[in-house]
């Protein structure tokens, strides 16, 4: 089983340009990441963008839906910024139901030598090749269908949420 891995940026692969004093994108860690975590799974990779989710345009998740779509693999693991992750993840619900698709992200840049990057990536990888056909967020160790999960902006956590309340 082949697992698809589509590449969009967010903090997973954001760097510190010392001079700037800010984060920016060179280009991704997950070919190191994958190397480090002693990764056997089949993979194939495609960068798609580089951009932080707060620039995620609707036309960025429509470039995301149409790889999603047209990649014959049927387990896919998108790395994602954190902070509009559950909006991709409906834009792909909308359309694709005979695929695995795991949005992942992490909370401090892979560069920083400690991300919880490494461990949502593993985690990805094995929720796209257990879980049924569906779109779900893998985020510490844990996985959230796409509808019923939200970022808790004070604790920096991915949570269920209540019942009936669905987004």
């Amino acid at each position: 089983m082949k697992v698809k891995i589509f590449v969009t940026g967010g903090t997973f692969d954001k760097e510190y340009n010392e001079i700037t004093e800010q984060l920016h994108f060179r280009e991704t860690h997950i070919y190191e990441m994958l190397r480090l975590g002693r990764n056997k799974v089949d993979v194939d990779i495609r960068v798609l963008m580089m951009i932080d989710s707060l620039e995620m345009t609707d036309q960025d998740r429509e470039i995301i839906l149409e790889h999603c779509e047209n990649t014959p693999e049927k387990n896919i693991v998108i790395t994602h910024g954190t902070s509009t992750m559950v909006e991709t993840a409906e834009v792909l619900a909308s359309s694709i139901r005979d695929k695995t698709i795991v949005l992942t992200g992490a909370m401090f840049p892979y560069a920083y030598g400690s991300s919880d990057g490494l461990f949502n990536l593993g985690s990805a990888l094995a929720f796209s090749q257990a879980l049924p056909a569906g779109v779900y967020l893998a985020m510490n160790g844990r996985n959230f269908f796409w509808h019923n999960v939200h970022k808790n902006d004070e604790t920096g956590l991915f949570e269920e949420l209540e019942p009936g309340t669905e987004s």
